[in-house]
Formats: C-alpha cells, sequence, structure tokens
C-alpha cells in the first residue's frame, strides 16, 4: 500500500483546500473546464476547457513554519492550446474545446503533455527561461542588425538573468487523421507511441512522426446503416505496451494485443456482462453504454463508467465484473426526464487512487462519490462553494427518495440536474483530488492532524 492511503472511510476526512475559477454569475460556454489531469508526479496538474485553452497548476514547496500547510497548486503556465476551425470540404465548424490532457514522464528540465480537440492532437513542450543572453556581435541590445563596418571587436555573449517566465511551445501537431470525433488519447508505456480514438477507428502514432499514423482498429462497416456501436474510450496498458482496451456503446469492452495482428479487428478478450431481462428497458442501450474505461495502476483490473454504475473488471475474467457500484441508483425512476433533457447521454468519467483501493466518478448536483473497494464502503461528497472554507471538512451527503427527509438529505426531486461532475483527478500518490465542476477546479486534500 502507498504511504498515506489509509482505509478510505474511516481513516480520510476530506477538507476543502483551494477553489480555481470565477463565481458563477456570467460564466461563458467557454470556461467550462472539459478535462483534469495530474502529470506522473502531481506536481503539476492542468485543465482544459471549451474554449480550447490549457491551464497548468503547479504545486507550491511546503513551508517550513507552516507545517499544517501542504503545498497549494498555483497557476503556472496558461497557453491557447487549440483555435476554431472550419472544414471547408464538410461545412462542418471543428470546435476548440480540450477533449484530454496526457502528461508525458519528465525526462529532462522541461514538461510535455499532448492535448487534443475533436480533429487535432498537439504535443505541447512547457519551460523555464531564467537567464537571457547579452551581448551579441552582429545585434545591437535592441535586436537591431548591426552595421558590419562598426564592428571593431569581437565579443563573448553572456548569460544575465531575468524574471522567470514559463514558455509553452507547439512540439507536433498530428492532424488530418480522424474523420470522426476523438474521444481519447493514451501514452503508450514505450513513451515512443501514443494513440487515438474516435468513434469508429483508433489510431498509433509516432511521436517523431507528424505526417503518417497506423489504423490499429477499424469497426466502420461497409455500409453505415448497419452500424450497431461507436468506440467511446480507449487506454493503453500501463505496463504492456502492445495491450490495450476499448469500450463500446453497446457496454462492452475489448483487448487487444498488437503482437496478434497489424489490423486489431480481432480482438484477445471480450468483456460483457449479460443483461438481467427484468431490468430490460427503452432506456437500457443509452444507459449501458460506456463512457470512461481506465487500466489500474497495477495493470490488473480494469474500471468502466456507464450511466448509472461504476464497474471493475479482473482481466482474468470476460463473462460478468467483480465488483459493481451503483453511483445514483435513485435516478432510475427519473431516466424519463433525463432522456427528455438529454442528461442521459452525460459522459461521466472515473478515477482510480494511487493504490487502486478507492475509486472516484461524478453525479449531479455537484456531487461526487468515493467507493472503498476492500471496506464496500462509499461516500457521497459536493464540490460547492459554501463550504469552502479554508480545511473545512466535506461533510457526507444523503439523497433520499421519497418518504421523510431527513435534515441533511435532499430530496431527489431537488437535485439540480445543471449541476455535473464529469471530470476528476485523483493525485499518483497522496490523498489529493480535482474536481471540475462548470467553471471551477475544486482541490481537495485528506484533514492532517
Amino acid at each position: 500500500m502507498i504511504p498515506g492511503f489509509g482505509n478510505l472511510m474511516q481513516d480520510v476526512l476530506w477538507c476543502f483546500s483551494q477553489v480555481k475559477g470565477t463565481i458563477d454569475i456570467g460564466v461563458t460556454e467557454a470556461d467550462i473546464i472539459s478535462t483534469v489531469e495530474f502529470n506522473h508526479t502531481g506536481e503539476l496538474l492542468a485543465t482544459g476547457d471549451k474554449g480550447g485553452r490549457v491551464v497548468i497548476f503547479q504545486r507550491e514547496q511546503e513551508s517550513k513554519n507552516q507545517s499544517h500547510r501542504r503545498g497549494e497548486y498555483n497557476v503556472y503556465s496558461t497557453f491557447q492550446s487549440h483555435e476554431p476551425e472550419f472544414d471547408y470540404l464538410k461545412s462542418l465548424e471543428i470546435e476548440e474545446k480540450i477533449n484530454k490532457i496526457r502528461w508525458l514522464p519528465q525526462q529532462n528540465a522541461a514538461y510535455f503533455l499532448l492535448s487534443t480537440n475533436d480533429k487535432t492532437v498537439k504535443l505541447w513542450k512547457v519551460s523555464e527561461r531564467d537567464k537571457r543572453p547579452e551581448g551579441y556581435n552582429l545585434k545591437d541590445e535592441d535586436g537591431r542588425l548591426r552595421d558590419p563596418s562598426m564592428i571593431t571587436m569581437l565579443r563573448v555573449p553572456v548569460l544575465r538573468p531575468m524574471d522567470l517566465m514559463v514558455e509553452a511551445t507547439p512540439r507536433r501537431v498530428f492532424a488530418n487523421a480522424h474523420t470522426y470525433h476523438i474521444n481519447s488519447i493514451s501514452v503508450n508505456s514505450d513513451y515512443e507511441t501514443y494513440m487515438s480514438a474516435d468513434d469508429l477507428r483508433i489510431n498509433l502514432w509516432n511521436f517523431e512522426i507528424i505526417n503518417q499514423s497506423f489504423n490499429i482498429v477499424d469497426i466502420k462497416p461497409a455500409n453505415m446503416e448497419e452500424l450497431t456501436e461507436v468506440i467511446t474510450a480507449a487506454e493503453f496498458h500501463p505496463h504492456h505496451c502492445n495491450t490495450f482496451v476499448y469500450s463500446s456503446s453497446k457496454g462492452t469492452i475489448r483487448l487487444c494485443d498488437m503482437r496478434a495482428s497489424a489490423l486489431c479487428d480481432r480482438h484477445s478478450k471480450f468483456f460483457e456482462e449479460p443483461e438481467d431481462p427484468s431490468n430490460r428497458s427503452f432506456f437500457s442501450e443509452i444507459i449501458s453504454s460506456i463512457s470512461d474505461v481506465k487500466f489500474s495502476h497495477s495493470g490488473r483490473y480494469i474500471m468502466t463508467r456507464d450511466y448509472l454504475t461504476v464497474k471493475v473488471w479482473d482481466l482474468n475474467m470476460e463473462n460478468r465484473p467483480i465488483e459493481t457500484y451503483q453511483v445514483h441508483d435513485y435516478l432510475r425512476s427519473k431516466l424519463c426526464s433525463l432522456y427528455e433533457n438529454d442528461c442521459i447521454f452525460d459522459k461521466f468519467e472515473c478515477v482510480w487512487n494511487g493504490s487502486d483501493s478507492v475509486i472516484m466518478t461524478g453525479s449531479y448536483n455537484n456531487f461526487f462519490r468515493m467507493f472503498d473497494r476492500n471496506t464496500k464502503r462509499d461516500v457521497t461528497l459536493e464540490a460547492s462553494r459554501e463550504n469552502s472554507k479554508p480545511r473545512a471538512i466535506l461533510k457526507p451527503r444523503k439523497v433520499c427518495v421519497g418518504g421523510k427527509r431527513r435534515k441533511d438529505e435532499i430530496s431527489v426531486d431537488s437535485l439540480d440536474f445543471s449541476k455535473k461532475i464529469l471530470h476528476t483527478a485523483w493525485h499518483p500518490s497522496e490523498n489529493i483530488i480535482a474536481v471540475a465542476a462548470t467553471n471551477n477546479l475544486y482541490i481537495f486534500q485528506d484533514k492532517v492532524n
């Protein structure tokens, strides 16, 4: 077990740490956060929004005289990653919204991350500069070229200190490989390749080659009228560079091995839970669609999120999940109105903690849920500015369905479906979580006595 990861429900009291973003008055669509991702050390935290911006927060060093205060995350770099585009061949606008961000492990002083919108993946380098060269021979201090006839002596340029500057530069642009919208990117454990997935195809890229990718999955039928499912998410195995999984709108997961064939149309393993006929309804197919798939850090398990549940699958057992957690079962009776207001198509993500013992996923009313896999306990917490006093402990929330409502409970009929937690992230080795609620980023951490 990783130090600091105790038994979630007994030992961990979650408390408010920070909130980033403006108060909800006058929020524009562009400000809504669309992805959240810690880097491999947890020192950096990146968010992408619908306006195409990437904001990177860096954890401050803990101060010696304030040992009770752990390092806060403050803005490190902000840059415009994607701009709105127009596809003239199809007469379609391409949104600038950032669908996913994935960090590469740090190899030197600079940081690298991938960001993608619906069509184009970009590799960004984020680096620091605190010195500048001075004393050029052919230029003056303003950068203008000097008259060669006036140069009478040779100068040795020197590096002078300057204010710290963080620069983000696009190193590679991987474009024109997807007909449909990119829903996933995943960096391979060989750190030389990554994949990008859209509704019908998955492409494999080499980081050094921008004009060519290999199509490794293609589920597009010859006749589009025969299309029965689409790819919803894809991810590489954390340790085996030849293995990846992808999920579908039919609630199935396919594990593929790139050693078997160049085109992975035939899966190695097929994970599917047989449907209970007694639960069948008009909405069965919609709510069984998987919105997120994640390998555990150990690589032994796969976690999937559909509309109502989170499931954990063992790689060695294909016929049913080993664990199923009800995220908001009280919405089962509300599926008709959720269909009418389009909420039933919301794509919730899910994350593991660093030791794979706890999983977290979002819900409505700015609620998010945690499930302890060892004790089978769960807790519902809320991201709201009302309880955002420094180090305020989060009170567990309860939703009541009919009958008498207790003082601290909220009725299922008064849930706000416009407030939803779709994107969350968990620090790789500590109890620090980041939760995106509309245009605000909440950071919570466990209470340290």
